[in-house]
């Protein structure tokens, strides 16, 4: 359940048509006699769980089934720990495909399919309360992050990091310096070895997920075992990987150079997100933020939103499609927008997250369409122009990616646990110029939900929120207006304790409470 309604009206249209981009998006399919439902892939009629991993952060807000897709793929998981990357009963590459077989299919240069597992199956969780489930679903997932640290393809031990060939940022083909006739998914004795950021913000976020998993049904032990693994990761990939401005695409393990591009000046999609899973400390956020808002400042492209910048030369990885500006190689997605905002509204950057969102918003309104990426003019994706059998105009991994921004990060409504038992409550309508928005989000697997009626009220220099939630503890991080401090809260018609915060130069007042059903806050403030 998803609800928004603010003084503007931009912001109920936009969370209802990703709603039907996402309801487009939904597969079925049927393993082993089970109905088997997820979120496809924009570019092919699959359901991979790269895509239903991220699709899922909004798609439990629309779809009861959020357990299915990650049962089927622990149960097709390897002995080694590996997990598959997708499965499809349909015809890819049509005509010269028409079987109707089940398919299951690794792609071998892939590091990124165990720790994306894992999030899937947290996310679940948190949905459903679902302590059995998870609980059963612990050694497999034990079992894939296990594969990601211990498989001499996916983990290097020099380093301790997790290790892939040389592909674009999370991709799934390499560079082979011409080894290959086509693109390339086969590691070989040629492979070019190197560290990705990404595997390792996503591993991060992953090991840090699987403690809290451990924690919830009592297995201490192993989530102390796990926050210590992910601790480990999180200081050492920054250490090797970040290099002052934003994380190096690629730490070569191989030596190798590519003429044509400055490899240490490419920022790729990645980035981002090693800032919303966890990897990257304040400092580090800013400075990729800034790198992006100067980018965005020189680029010819309409967004900043790159998959990498600058691009590789064309053809590089074997495909004359794949020129500079095409789909992975420079091409500009949603998909990284959505992060970007998410990153800007956490790290006090509040206006920004505000642009990207209602840049966003209005294409879609416009166009009545989303495609995975688009060139840097604007043109949309085609399957002619890219290396996918399709490309599909309901594009669900960025549109999720933008309404998970929005549902986080403009909203602020974040599940701290499972069942929205805790939660951070994070309103940050200030930013758009709103005096009033209405929000209710709820899991539909569970019916579990939080909601809160905002209204600002400047002569009067207060701020009042109705939360409602069936019981929930909240923490309360509130966006105040610019050059003021909070002077007092009340909570239920009580004092409560607070404090004035501050994001960046960004004034918030924050305070902790218990709602019950229904509980009204009242926040004033005063100019600093």
């Amino acid at each position: 359940m998803l609800y928004v309604e603010s003084a503007s009206g931009r912001w109920g249209p936009f969370c209802r048509q990703i709603e039907a981009f996402l309801r487009a998006d939904v597969i079925e399919l049927v393993l082993d006699g089970a109905h088997v439902r997820g979120f496809r892939s924009p570019d092919t009629p699959a359901l991979w769980i790269r895509d239903h991993s991220d699709i899922l952060r909004a798609g439990r807000f629309i779809v009861r089934d959020v357990q299915s897709a990650v049962t089927a793929f622990a149960h097709a998981q390897h002995d080694s720990g590996r997990i598959f990357d997708y499965v499809t009963t349909f015809p890819e590459k049509k005509p010269c495909e028409r079987e109707n077989w089940e398919k299951w299919v690794r792609v071998p240069v892939e590091a990124d399919v165990e720790y994306r597992f894992v999030k899937a199956a947290y996310l679940a969780w948190q949905a459903t309360g679902a302590e059995a489930w998870v609980t059963a679903l612990l050694p497999a997932m034990e079992r894939a992050l296990t594969y990601s640290r211990t498989h001499p393809w996916r983990w290097d031990d020099e380093h301790n990091l997790v290790k892939r060939p040389y592909t674009i940022d999370t991709w799934d083909f390499d560079y082979t310096a011409g080894g290959t006739p086509w693109l390339n998914f086969a590691v070989t004795d040629d492979t070019f070895w190197g560290i990705m950021h990404g595997d390792n913000s996503g591993f991060y976020e992953a090991a840090w997920l699987l403690g809290r998993m451990c924690a919830a049904v009592g297995r201490a032990e192993r989530a102390a075992y796990w926050r210590g693994i992910a601790a480990g990761v999180r200081e050492r990939a920054n250490a090797l990987l970040f290099n002052g401005r934003f994380y190096t695409h690629f730490h070569k393990l191989t030596p190798v150079t590519i003429a044509g591009v400055d490899e240490a000046e490419q920022l790729s999609l990645s980035n981002p997100m090693a800032i919303n899973r966890g990897l990257a400390t304040h400092e580090m956020a800013v400075a990729i933020l800034r790198e992006y808002q100067r980018r965005r400042k020189t680029t010819g492209a309409f967004a900043e939103w790159f998959s990498i910048d600058p691009p590789f030369p064309d053809g590089l990885f074997g495909d004359e499609k794949l020129k500079g500006g095409a789909y992975i190689n420079g091409g500009i997605f949603p998909l990284v927008g959505g992060e970007l905002a998410l990153a800007a509204f956490e790290h006090g950057f509040e206006g920004y997250g505000v642009a990207i969102l209602d840049q966003y918003r209005a294409m879609i309104a416009e166009r009545g369409e989303t495609y995975l990426w688009y060139f840097p003019d604007g043109t949309a994706s085609t399957v002619e122009a890219s290396t996918s059998p399709e490309a599909t105009p309901t594009d669900g991994w960025g549109s999720s990616a933008m309404l998970h921004a929005f549902i986080e990060g403009l909203c602020g409504i974040v599940d701290l646990d499972h069942s929205y038992r805790r939660v951070r409550c994070a309103p940050r309508w200030l930013a758009t110029g709103e005096d009033q928005a209405e929000v209710r989000v709820g899991y539909e697997a569970s019916g579990a939900g939080f909601g809160y009626t905002f209204r600002h009220r400047p002569e009067a220099q207060t701020i009042t929120l109705s939360l409602e939630a069936d019981e929930a503890e909240v923490d309360l991080h509130l966006l105040l207006p610019d050059g003021c401090r909070a002077e007092a809260v009340r909570w239920a018609g009580r004092d409560v304790p607070y404090a004035a915060a501050a994001v960046a130069e960004h004034p918030y007042a924050e305070a902790a409470g218990r709602v019950r059903g229904q509980a009204d806050v009242e926040v004033r403030y005063a100019r600093a």
